[in-house]
């Protein structure tokens, strides 16, 4: 009976040595983090429409941020709504690519098509350098 009590003890010991100790790149993601930017990105939306006016006026001009950078925006701005919106409606679920990953495509290898994970902010002060011209 102690021989195989211990055995046991050993067989829990073993099986928790070889357990992953380290913390999974997925596991920043998670379905509060879906809620939270589902909401984010449903109310803020209408802040890509400012952003990227302004962004297209420092690259482009006067003219193109009055036509081409309020569609653009527009357009921008209607795919974070929708995009907000299925992510409150599916939070529980890893809905998109089998994860809680963000469905929008994002903004590191696009730099002027991709989108942030959470939508831009408006004002004076701000860690993110599209706010601000330096």
């Amino acid at each position: 009976m102690k021989t195989l009590l211990a055995l046991a003890v050993i067989a829990v010991f073993a099986t928790n040595a070889f357990a992953d100790i380290q913390d999974p790149p997925a596991n920043d993601y998670g379905p509060t983090r879906k809620l939270g930017r589902g909401f984010s990105n449903f109310f803020l939306a209408p802040a890509e429409v400012f952003v990227t006016v302004t962004t297209i006026n420092t690259y482009d001009g006067n003219s193109a941020a009055a036509g081409y950078g309020v569609w653009r925006g527009l357009g921008r701005s209607g795919a974070r709504h929708v995009a907000g919106l299925l992510e409150i409606l599916t939070f529980p679920f890893p809905a998109w690519r089998e994860s809680y990953y963000p469905m929008l495509p994002p903004d590191i290898p696009y730099i002027h098509a991709g989108y942030s994970e959470f939508p831009p902010e408006l004002g004076w002060e701000s860690k993110y350098p599209y706010v601000r011209d330096y």
